[in-house]
């Protein structure tokens, strides 16, 4: 790497925690519930659904953690799996959180925003214009300073948050059936095996973001000991705010005015204070997604910067002097192109998907690294802890297959889409 194109290290714990709870939340937590109520039919089974997503993404944290200990430099997946499997292994990482992992996220959590915002505009739900003008903001934001871009990030998630347990103690004081009243009638259905493990895929993608510090290690001070702090503490926070809100947007509207529908948190607003708190609410969620989008214009430049470094990609999009612009305005570019292409409901299954095969992979991989070296690994719950990681995303990968072929094939092409690139790249090294 260049010194010109090195980064500094301007992050501290706090700035990359605030950038793990911001890429976390975001649209998966506003529109996951009322798609997953749907299919599993019953609230509780939704709330044990969101508490095993939780518990899969935390025991990813600490899976990276281990591995940002031993590898503590930017670049996420990609960096990862090139040190520790192969070049080849890393680029399709990459080339994964270039389209999956910011790109499509990035355009879903613009087109919440368009839902939640434009009815209390005024605006039609459908357009894109909103949506637009939040991925242009979030460039803007990041393609100049670094500096000045994270401590408005730190701000925001800061508003966020408060927001958010304002609503969640507001809602829980206002709140007036019992919970034991508002129960589906038909609880006595066999489980749906299949059902949960395709709505574990989407809430895989609602957490998707607790590895958010990885993308960014190269500029986090101290990374050995503020990566696990940041990813760990980040993805336990985000846990226990989504269990409660998803028990308050589930419990304060009947059944039938939330299922299979995206806007929950707006319709369990209007039953909790009327038209002002849906309005209030509305706005809340949208400032929620814009730093949703922020982080991730923040975050997968950084990935394709490396992968410039390193060879793999344009040398164009190498950071210069800390500076990123060429590869953020890349990543707005491409999000603005998934926007006007697809449909919200259609992005959910296949991030999840897709992401849950990088970093399933990437953490068998750091299980075969540790093998030969024992003694420079830390691997907190070795070997149980990412062997149901594992396990569990693989699991749910498999079911979406069965249920949702079109998703999976999707997510597929994307990997191979990334074979002639990546032989193409190594072409234009040896000339």
């Amino acid at each position: 790497m260049s010194e010109a194109s090195a980064p500094r290290r301007l992050l501290g714990p706090w700035s990359a925690s605030a950038i793990v709870v911001a890429s976390m939340i975001g649209v998966g937590l506003f529109t996951t519930s009322g798609y997953a109520l749907a299919d599993l039919g019953t609230r509780p089974r939704v709330l044990f659904a969101w508490a095993v997503g939780g518990m899969v993404a935390c025991f990813g944290a600490l899976s990276y953690a281990a591995i940002g200990k031993r590898f503590p430099d930017s670049g996420g997946e990609y960096h990862y799996l090139a040190q520790m499997l192969h070049p080849f292994a890393g680029f399709l990482a990459g080339w994964i959180s270039l389209l999956a992992g910011f790109t499509a996220p990035m355009a879903a959590a613009a087109l919440g925003l368009q839902a939640y915002l434009a009815p209390s505009l005024g605006w039609s739900s459908e357009g894109r214009g909103l949506a637009t003008a939040a991925i242009l903001l979030a460039c803007l934001q990041h393609g100049f300073q670094v500096r000045v871009g994270a401590r408005l990030q730190n701000a925001i998630v800061g508003l966020k948050l408060l927001g958010l347990f304002g609503f969640l103690i507001y809602g829980a004081t206002a709140l007036k059936v019992p919970l034991a009243e508002t129960g589906v009638s038909d609880t006595t259905e066999p489980f749906p095996v299949t059902a949960f493990a395709v709505s574990l895929v989407w809430i895989s993608f609602a957490y998707s973001g607790w590895n958010a510090t990885a993308y960014i290690a190269g500029e986090v001070r101290d990374p050995k000991r503020n990566l696990q702090r940041s990813l760990v503490g980040g993805c336990l926070l985000v846990t226990l705010l989504y269990l409660a809100l998803n028990a308050l947007f589930l419990y304060a509207a009947p059944v039938e005015a939330i299922a299979g529908q995206p806007d929950v948190a707006a319709i369990a607003a209007e039953h909790l204070g009327g038209p002002f708190l849906q309005t209030a609410v509305r706005m809340l969620i949208a400032l929620a997604l814009l730093t949703s989008i922020s982080a991730m214009m923040m975050i997968g430049p950084r990935v394709y910067a490396r992968m410039a470094d390193d060879g793999l990609f344009p040398t164009y999009f190498q950071a210069r002097n800390g500076n990123f612009r060429h590869a953020v305005f890349l990543q707005a570019g491409m999000a603005l192109c998934v926007l006007y292409w697809s449909q919200l409901a259609s992005l959910l299954g296949y991030i999840g998907f897709t992401l849950g095969l990088s970093t399933a992979t990437t953490v068998f991989a750091m299980l075969l690294r540790r093998r030969r070296e024992k003694d420079a690994w830390e691997i907190v719950g070795y070997p149980w802890i990412p062997l149901f990681f594992i396990a569990s995303v693989l699991g749910s990968s498999a079911f979406l297959v069965l249920r949702s072929p079109t998703e999976a094939m999707w997510g597929f092409l994307t990997i191979l889409s990334g074979i002639p690139i990546y032989l193409l790249m190594q072409r234009r090294r040896s000339v």
